[in-house]
């Protein structure tokens, strides 16, 4: 074999042995929640609680921006009505049964925006549509030693209809709140590298 072809080989090995870019911390799905509410007749609020977000938050190589990658699984939506649960979870709404998560990816934040807040740019995956989306990150402290500590909180307004959620316009606002509360996990790689 010759030298340039033998060099070029155990580059390509090289590159197969390197690890895939992993994510640096775990969302707590025990500790982080994500909420909705919209107008119903304009008058009152129909509020729900989504229990399940899983997902990871990945630092850039200089550690001072991050990107979280969030799911959320719909079924896991507790209301104070069952009845009021069935419906939003039926096609007409969520549709869970065909589009079971909600999925938001962030661009990439600056820890050091975390600290003071600011605005949260992204894409949001519902019912298999994915529009840009914009968020308000409240101030929260982020030690990068101590990710358990790190409480993210977001909230912002989408409209339902750009998801194919426009049935009932006139009884339900299009206007959507949706806010998440993302507690962090210990660090993945340092868990898993003994």
């Amino acid at each position: 074999m010759s030298l340039p072809l033998a060099s070029c080989c155990l580059a390509l090995l090289l590159l197969t042995m390197l690890p895939a870019q992993a994510a640096d911390y775990r969302i707590d799905p025990a500790r982080s929640h994500a909420d909705f509410g919209v107008r119903l007749f304009w008058l009152s609020q129909i509020n729900g609680r989504f229990e399940e977000i899983d997902g990871d938050v990945t630092l850039s190589s200089l550690h001072d921006t991050a990107v979280v990658d969030a799911h959320i699984a719909v079924e896991s939506i507790h209301m104070g009505s069952e009845r009021i649960r069935r419906w939003v979870l039926a096609p007409d709404f969520f549709d869970a049964s065909r589009f079971p998560s909600i999925h938001f990816i962030s661009d990439p934040i600056s820890l050091a925006m975390l600290e003071k807040g600011g605005n949260l740019d992204g894409t949001l995956t519902l019912r298999g549509v994915t529009k840009p989306a914009r968020f308000e990150v409240l101030p929260s402290h982020c030690p990068l030693d101590t990710p358990q500590q790190c409480v993210i909180s977001v909230r912002g307004t989408i409209q339902r209809s750009d998801f194919g959620m426009s049935n009932h316009r006139t009884a339900i606002s299009d206007q959507v709140q949706l806010g998440m509360m993302i507690s962090l996990d210990y660090p993945i790689r340092s868990a898993t590298a003994d």
